[in-house]
C-alpha cells in the first residue's frame, strides 16, 4: 500500500495506547487489585491476560465497553482464585477518565490539527471518552465509538462510519494507531494507509493486545515522529 502524502487530508486517530497510556492506566489499577488478593504477578504477565480477556469479552453480541471491563475483572477473579467486590468490578471503567495522555500527545495533535482534520477511532464508550476529550484539548472532526457501531475493533464498521462522516475518500485518509491487530490490521485489510506507533519497540511483546501480523505503511515510535514525517 504506498502512502501518498500529497492526498492527505485527514488523520484517524485510535486513542487507548496509541494518545492515552491505557497500559499505566490498566496497571494502576489491576497490580493493586491483585496484590490485596494475594496474587503475585508481573506488569506484563497482567497485560497479556487483559489481552486474552479483552478480546474474548467482546466477542458475540454487544456490550457497552464498561460491560467489557466488569467481565475482564471478573476473569482475572476466575483465573487467579478470587471473587471481585462490586467496586473491583467497576474499578477499570471508574479509573480510565484518569488515564493520560502520552506527554508528546497533545503538541503533535495540535501541530497536526492545523494541516488536517482529526478524528477518532475507538472501542469506547460516549460517556468514557467524554471525559478523555477533556484531556485532548483539541477539536475532532468526528469521533467513532463501539457504542455508534454496537461492535469492536478489529471489526470494520469503525472505519466504514468515520470514512462516512468525513465525506473523505479512502487515500486521503491515514490512519495511525499502536494495535496491530486492532488497528492497523483492519485498516490495511480496507485499502487506508496506516501508521504504526510502535510504543512497545523497547519492550517487545504486544502488551495489552493480542499478537498480530500486519505490515504498517509507515512505523514510529511516537507521535512527534509522525509530525516529522508529515509536516514536511
Amino acid at each position: 500500500m504506498r502512502l501518498d502524502l500529497k492526498r492527505l487530508k485527514y488523520l484517524t486517530f485510535d486513542c487507548y495506547g496509541t494518545l492515552i497510556d491505557w497500559e499505566s492506566g490498566i496497571l494502576s489499577v489491576l497490580q493493586p487489585m491483585l496484590a490485596a488478593h494475594g496474587v503475585e504477578s508481573t506488569p506484563e504477565a497482567i497485560l497479556h491476560l487483559y489481552a486474552e480477556f479483552e478480546t474474548r469479552a467482546e466477542q458475540g453480541p454487544y456490550r457497552k465497553y464498561r460491560k467489557i471491563l466488569e467481565q475482564v475483572v471478573r476473569d482475572f477473579g476466575l483465573r487467579m482464585g478470587f471473587d471481585p467486590t462490586a467496586a473491583e468490578l467497576g474499578s477499570l471503567a471508574d479509573s480510565l477518565p484518569n488515564w493520560q495522555p502520552f506527554p508528546e500527545t497533545i503538541p503533535a495533535l495540535r501541530k497536526l490539527g492545523a494541516q488536517y482534520g482529526l478524528a477518532i477511532i475507538s472501542n469506547i464508550d460516549n460517556d468514557l471518552f467524554a471525559f478523555t476529550a477533556k484531556k485532548l484539548k483539541v477539536p475532532f472532526r468526528t469521533v467513532v465509538t463501539a457504542e455508534h457501531t454496537r461492535s469492536y475493533k478489529p471489526a470494520t464498521p469503525h472505519f466504514l462510519l468515520a470514512l462516512e462522516r468525513l465525506g473523505a475518500n479512502r487515500d486521503e485518509v491515514l490512519h495511525v494507531a499502536e494495535s496491530l491487530y486492532h488497528d492497523i490490521a483492519p485498516a490495511r485489510a480496507l485499502g487506508w494507509a496506516n501508521a504504526w506507533v510502535n510504543r512497545r519497540r523497547s519492550k517487545g511483546e504486544f502488551g495489552a493486545t493480542l499478537p498480530a501480523k500486519s505490515r504498517p505503511d509507515m512505523e514510529i515510535s511516537n507521535l512527534k515522529l509522525l509530525v516529522a514525517r508529515v509536516l514536511k
